[in-house]
């Protein structure tokens, strides 16, 4: 473990000014004006208080894992460590864009300026192994996390400058940069247990259990194989409103096969209870087994009610190749995206736009208004009219695969970026050949990029194929090490800190980051800053606009497609609530019939 930086700060009596804190003790905090859910309210608006409990929940994934820690860097870690093991300060209502509600705390005093922030913890909260919450395992929290962490969280916690501790259930937290989200970050903080990591190295990879204050445990544990979290009897949160309806098995068991296909077999067999399906063809004609036909098999899309996940394929800015915003232009025009709908996709997706496409966040089709000007300032000047006036659209190909009108003014973009076409294909002033390599992991990444390669090819750009394990993949996505890859961000109605971990200017050279592109931008960083500042909706929205603007206008990326929601097939004997959060898809929230 690290040294502890911040012990000097940490007070052994409370210190704060009572006339900026809050005069009474809240159950929740919006990011944005006041949380939906009253203090008294009986369960979150998409659980089924009444859910039968007990049972299995067995999920098929692809991929592999090598660890079971999902805080730190290296290492891929097993999925739903953090849902099912681990809490936090405040749970979070995922039918509102931000808002949290007492968890470990039962309340939280916030100072108008957010610059001081309070938490009570629940007195009969507890870790698995049956030891109480206190404050130091807050305390170790968040200096372990910001020390040996991801860099998410020593962006986040390094913010935190005091520290008062008058008594083992109540902890006083200051911080001196301005920053409105940090209390709601802090209030979804994962919390460690002190006792259990000591002696322990917390930055490195580990597969045995380890214990947090969650619903369950850890039990079967097999590297790249397979997970499973037991239900703990001696569960204390089980009777709180906020855990109402959720987490009624009593096992969840995640299975990982080598790829798509192999774990749709898993699910058709039966040895997967639930599957979000990501392959359109595969749900339009794939679901005619016997128990599809026979009605055992339920299927619905559920609508996603948040921004659409980004999907895209990401330069690496980075690369010489990829410097000329001209030539990144040219590359996502070259994507014929209407080819690849109707003929690897049934016509199921619809073109990405953006990283907040449809929603209020989005800047398609919307002209720049005086709040989101003032947000842009001096790199309203730099924008081109059609990304002012929010006439730009993606192009629409004939669908041909080879449309030549498109194909035409890509080649013309390469031309100013002084690359021609000549016999050995498309060439700079100094004869080398524009060439790179599309990096991907799983079958439907080859689908596409192969797709996408033969339209390059006909403008003279030999683009290669690659396809590595997923714990290469992980590799160089952390350190950048890769010429173009699939990448995907997915966004909520209340983007904050996070953008910068996604687009910052810091994470151009900062190992682990999200910023796959490289994008080292002083008006997007300042756009999320005006986003963080903003203390209305209506200037939340201007900033998360302008960050969007910004970010299409630079090509960082080749858009692709989503689908509007998700595709859920489940066996008939796992139940679902009739209303699902914002998001979609709530596994948390089903149950077993029998």
């Amino acid at each position: 473990m690290k040294p502890n930086r911040l012990a000097p700060l940490v007070a052994a009596t409370l210190f704060f000014f009572a006339s900026a804190v809050s005069a009474q003790p809240l159950h929740g905090i919006a990011m944005h004006g006041e949380p939906a859910l009253p203090p008294d309210f009986a369960h979150l608006p998409y659980a089924n208080p009444d859910a039968p409990k007990g049972g299995q929940l067995r999920q098929a994934l692809t991929g592999s894992f090598d660890s079971v820690n999902p805080f730190i860097v290296k290492g891929l870690a097993a999925a739903g460590v953090r849902s099912y093991v681990f809490e936090s300060l405040l749970g979070r209502n995922w039918a509102e864009p931000f808002s949290l509600y007492g968890l470990l705390a039962e309340s939280i005093e916030v100072s108008d300026d957010r610059q001081t922030f309070t938490f009570k913890l629940r007195p009969e909260a507890k870790f698995s192994d049956g030891t109480p919450v206190t404050v130091a395992d807050i305390v170790f929290s968040l200096e372990t996390l910001r020390d040996s962490g991801r860099p998410n969280y020593r962006n986040y916690y390094g913010k935190i400058k005091r520290i008062e501790t008058p008594d083992e259930h109540t902890i006083t937290l200051t911080q001196d940069s301005g920053d409105r989200e940090l209390p709601l970050i802090i209030g979804v903080m994962p919390v460690l247990s002190k006792a259990f990591w000591q002696g322990k190295d917390f930055a490195a990879t580990t597969l045995d259990p380890i214990v947090g204050s969650g619903p369950y445990v850890m039990g079967e544990i097999k590297a790249g194989e397979t997970i499973t979290y037991r239900k703990n009897p001696d569960y204390w949160g089980k009777d709180l409103p906020i855990q109402k309806g959720l987490w009624n098995f009593d096992e969840v068991r995640f299975d990982y096969y080598r790829d798509a296909n192999a774990a749709f077999e898993a699910f058709k067999s039966g040895l997967a209870d639930v599957r979000i399906e990501t392959d359109p063809v595969r749900w339009n004609t794939g679901y005619d087994f016997p128990a599809a036909k026979d009605g055992k098999i339920i299927r619905e899309k559920i609508e996603q009610k948040t921004p659409a996940a980004a999907s895209s394929f990401a330069f690496n800015t980075r690369r010489k190749i990829f410097e000329d915003p001209r030539v990144r232009e040219a590359l996502a025009m070259a994507f014929d995206f209407e080819w690849a709908n109707a003929n690897l996709f049934a016509n199921s997706y619809r073109r990405t736009y953006g990283f907040f496409g449809g929603s209020e966040l989005s800047s398609e089709a919307r002209p720049v208004d005086e709040r989101e000007r003032a947000v842009l300032g001096e790199a309203a000047n730099r924008l081109r009219p059609d990304f002012i006036d929010g006439s730009y659209r993606l192009p629409v190909s004939d669908g041909s695969g080879r449309d030549r009108n498109v194909l035409r003014k890509a080649v013309d973009l390469l031309a100013q970026a002084g690359w021609t076409v000549g016999d050995q294909g498309l060439v700079n002033a100094a004869g080398e050949p524009f060439a790179f390599t599309i990096t991907g992991q799983t079958r439907d990444h080859e689908k596409i990029a192969l797709h996408y390669q033969r339209t390059l090819q006909a403008i003279g750009i030999k683009a290669e194929l690659r396809i590595v394990d997923p714990a290469q993949f992980s590799a160089i996505q952390t350190s950048y090490d890769y010429d173009m890859i699939p990448a995907t961000w997915s966004n909520s109605l209340s983007p904050g800190n996070e953008q910068m971990l996604y687009f910052g200017s810091e994470g151009r050279t900062v190992e682990g980051t999200r910023n796959y592109p490289g994008i080292a931008d002083p008006a997007v960083d300042a756009a999320i800053k005006s986003m963080l500042d903003a203390r209305d909706r209506d200037d939340f929205v201007a900033a998360a606009r302008a960050e969007d603007r910004l970010l299409v206008s630079g090509f960082y990326v080749v858009p692709l497609y989503d689908a509007g929601g998700q595709w859920v097939a489940r066996w008939n004997y796992i139940g679902s609530p009739s209303t699902q959060p914002l998001p979609g898809f709530e596994a948390t929230t089903l149950w077993r019939e029998r």
